[in-house]
């Protein structure tokens, strides 16, 4: 499927996969900046997207920035609808208790993941159908298989 990408900076990246099949993309910081153990940031990348309609845009975290600095995000994942056309923007935080982490513009920050997306039209019912599982909440299947 085409995606329309609009640099809103010349020489800011594209999305790209690394690798051929990927589900995510990876997106960039437009910006130099540091977060502090603790600290979260709202994160511009640079870019704005057109979707079609019926898609919507998932930003993920980096595997690899979880692991190795505990940077992850606020709001994951991160939901950019089909009609939004603004500059991407990423809520990062640093989980670290004690390092800071730096990173300088074109780091890779967060993945884009596409995905097809249903409207739902809500109908508002007295009753809910039976199911087997009914109202248990979290934890009501168990944990042993």
């Amino acid at each position: 499927m085409e995606v329309l990408v609009k640099r809103l900076y010349p020489d800011i990246p594209l999305p790209k996969y690394g690798k051929h099949g990927d589900a995510g993309a990876d997106i960039t910081t437009r910006i130099d900046f540091t977060l502090k153990p603790g600290e979260r940031a709202l994160i511009p990348t640079g870019l704005a997207i057109a979707l079609p309609f019926g898609f919507a845009a998932f930003v993920h975290p980096r595997s690899g920035l979880a692991i190795k600095h505990g940077v992850s995000m606020v709001n994951t994942p991160g939901t950019i609808d089909a009609g939004y056309r603004g500059e991407l923007q990423v809520i990062l935080i640093n989980h670290d208790l004690h390092e800071e982490i730096s990173f300088v513009k074109g780091d890779r920050i967060a993945q884009l993941v596409i995905q097809r997306v249903e409207s739902a039209n809500f109908i508002e019912v007295e009753e809910l159908p039976d199911s087997e599982r009914a109202d248990g909440g979290f934890g009501s299947t168990g944990t042993s298989s």
